[in-house]
């Protein structure tokens, strides 16, 4: 059974960052390197707090871990030093454990009953923490090797996109036997765990070793295709009896109609993040780079803050992000978000600890440039949000307007579902309002044979979620290619986490 009096013994501890002097100077994780047996047994300790509750709700895909990760049962081996065991739980549900124990918020925290009384319990398991460290001892022990499946089915399988949602479809099928081919326009694999993460928040030879692994168990990586273009949808379904589509959602929203949009030096989000990510892999230097410039992120959600990471790193001489939003309070409001929902707070990522501004309820209402065309400053106006009879927002200015200097502005305010593609033409297929792909409780598309999963069918969302709709559409293809399966569905095609609903 569990510690009773674990969490009353024990304090809640996150994992030591590196000094910010110090990581703001390369691009290596912000984690502090530990030697493995000390933070194991560290992390055991940090696992006693677990107390194993009789409604867990840390693992309830409405509210918790979408994966349904048993995170009671690898805390108590943890707990009790079984990191083999631990290892063989967590990897049951989670393909990818080491991706989602650093770049996963943990809803599966926000939902811990530890987090429902900080002052008495002293906050929640520190679940991620704990997964992580469950991932690295399994790699540094050798346990994760590939599994290759045991009869082959005869069938073939597409899967488009090598993003998390792709690699966590490929890997099911392939280990149910069928012979899975994985298409990546991009040169390497990956998606935008490859060149939309930074590299300081995880390195990319934690892909690499998944690839071997995948590889040794059977799966393909074609890179370099851009399916509908190098290869036609017409080739595509005769060479394989199933497609999945996991291209994510990589139309950017933009925001034309600004004045002085066309100037150089603004861009948007992933025309920083793609080309810096590149340079880390040894590509050449960014042609976007924040190196002494005044830096205006506009937008206040991860992607802006994987732009702050990035800019301080390049060695800007300021970084101010911009939200349109009232600052959030620091803790959990339960009349706007009670628990065990995703908590509506102010949160600092690593990159905000590093420094830079934040400034909430301003937008920008034009771009000021040069004779050469370039940027050198914004005006912005403080702004109030409201909503029409339809729910829409209308940014609204409500103050006088103001100039800020600006080099180098981001645009960093989300995604607006695929990017209308030959492909998805060919398919006969076309984004519904959201912007995204529809299917049905099998994951199938309206075109039969094609499968979706990822933020190509639910819209940008996270890593974890991408990781489960990969898993529960690998089921939704076994059991079309085969009439069964025994493969798990974490996940329904209608579920959105209750904070979104």
């Amino acid at each position: 059974m569990a510690d009773p009096r674990g969490f009353l013994e024990v304090g809640k501890t996150e994992a030591p960052t590196r000094p910010v002097y110090e990581r703001v100077n390369d691009w290596r994780e912000v984690y502090v390197d530990k030697d493995p047996d000390k933070e194991n047994q560290h992390v055991s300790e940090q696992a006693r707090r677990c107390m194993d509750c009789g409604i867990p709700f840390c693992h309830s895909g409405s509210a918790g871990c979408p994966l349904g990760n048993l995170i009671p049962e690898w805390n108590d081996l943890v707990r009790r030093g079984r990191w083999d065991a631990a290892s063989d739980r967590l990897h049951a549900t989670n393909n990818f454990p080491e991706f989602t124990g650093k770049l996963c918020p943990a809803p599966c925290e926000a939902a811990c009953v530890l987090s429902i009384s900080h002052a008495t319990t002293g906050g929640s398991v520190t679940i991620k923490r704990i997964e992580k460290t469950i991932a690295e001892e399994a790699w540094r022990e050798g346990l994760v090797v590939p599994q290759t499946s045991a009869t082959l089915s005869g069938k073939s399988v597409a899967v488009v996109g090598s993003g998390p949602a792709g690699l966590a479809a490929a890997q099911q099928l392939t280990r149910a036997g069928h012979a899975v081919t994985v298409y990546e326009r991009d040169d390497r694999i990956g998606g935008l765990l490859r060149y939309g993460i930074p590299e300081y928040k995880m390195q990319k030879s934690d892909i690499d070793r998944r690839i071997a692994q995948m590889k040794g168990e059977g799966t393909e990586f074609v890179t370099e295709c851009n399916v509908g273009e190098d290869l036609t949808v017409a080739e595509l379904r005769d060479r394989h009896d199933a497609v999945v589509l996991a291209v994510g959602a990589l139309k950017a929203r933009d925001n034309p109609e600004v004045p002085g949009r066309e100037l150089g030096g603004v861009h948007l989000a992933m025309e920083h993040l793609v080309p810096a990510n590149r340079e880390c892999e040894g590509d050449g230097a960014s042609p976007i780079s924040a190196h002494g410039k005044h830096v205006v992120i506009i937008g206040g959600g991860d992607t802006g803050a994987d732009c702050l990471g990035t800019a301080h790193r390049q060695g800007a001489a300021s970084v101010t992000q911009l939200d349109y939003n009232p600052e959030l309070p620091p803790e959990r409001d339960e009349s706007l978000s009670p628990w065990p929902t995703w908590p509506l707070i102010l949160r600092d990522s690593a990159a905000h600890v590093e420094g830079g501004e934040r400034r909430y309820q301003v937008a920008v209402q034009r771009f000021l440039g040069d004779d050469n065309g370039n940027v050198t400053a914004m005006v912005l106006a403080e702004v109030t949000v409201e909503r029409d009879d339809n729910g829409r927002r209308n940014v609204v200015p409500v103050g006088d307007e103001f100039e800020m200097p600006c080099e180098l502005a981001l645009f960093a305010i989300g995604f607006e579902g695929v990017e209308r593609t030959t492909l998805l033409t060919d398919l006969e297929l076309a984004p519904n309002g959201r912007g995204a792909l529809s299917c049905g409780s099998d994951w199938q598309t309206d075109t039969p044979g094609v499968f979706v999963c990822g933020d190509a069918h639910r819209g940008a969302s996270l890593v974890v979620w991408a990781i489960a709709e990969g898993r529960a559409a690998a089921r939704g293809v076994d059991e079309f290619l085969m009439g069964e399966s025994d493969l798990p569905s974490p996940v329904h095609p209608a579920a959105l986490p209750l904070s979104v609903r």
